[in-house]
């Protein structure tokens, strides 16, 4: 199986000015592109035939020799396949029904949630993600270094940032809380609640 760059769904100026186009294009046509092309090399000739959820659920099935490089790539592949889809020009506001009601029950507000999503994503120290996951019916928040990916823990992601200097430095440069701030604008709460419906 050979794993391909999909598209973006929208141009790489939709999301002004929010997240600029240039960081889009190096973003998407640069740094996503290459960790596809290298989980590709990694798995060649392997005879591997399954999901990038499978594959990045069940690392240490994968010989060992690969195993660092499909983490890294296989979830930079994955990462960045759910992130642009969590995104959208119509997005911002607040989050709406089931999704809604957990974030209320769990963390007694949608700014309560907001608060620690925003610690979680400004804390990670270097390059990583902060993930708004659901486990065992559960929501709950966390960070993962590098291209590390939740699902490789059994967590099932439902909305997350890049906090990788990439994702941002052109237009914010050291400035990653200005940065998160953005991204309330934009997230796409039809596709969190599309999640979160198909894993609760």
């Amino acid at each position: 199986m050979s794993f391909q760059l999909p598209e973006l769904p929208y141009s790489y100026d939709a999301l002004e000015p929010h997240f600029d186009a240039m960081t889009m294009e190096i973003h998407h046509s640069k740094h996503h592109a290459a960790y596809t092309n290298n989980l590709n090399t990694a798995l060649e000739g392997q005879g591997i035939d399954q999901t990038i959820e499978e594959i990045l659920a069940s690392l240490n099935n994968l010989p060992v020799d690969i195993q660092t490089a499909v983490r890294n790539n296989g979830g930079g592949f994955y990462n960045h396949s759910l992130f642009w889809k969590g995104l959208s020009p119509d997005g911002g506001g607040n989050p709406s029904g089931a999704l809604a009601e957990a974030i209320e029950s769990t963390f007694g507000s949608f700014e309560a949630m907001k608060e620690a999503f925003n610690k979680a994503a400004a804390t990670r120290f270097g390059s990583g993600w902060a993930w708004l996951t659901v486990s065992g019916g559960k929501l709950e928040i966390s960070s993962t270094p590098n291209q590390d990916s939740p699902i490789s823990e059994g967590k099932q992601p439902i909305i997350m940032l890049d906090v990788w200097e990439h994702a941002y430095y052109l237009k914010y440069q050291n400035r990653r809380p200005d940065y998160i701030q953005a991204f309330w604008e934009i997230v796409n709460w039809e596709e969190a609640n599309r999640r979160f419906e198909s894993f609760k």
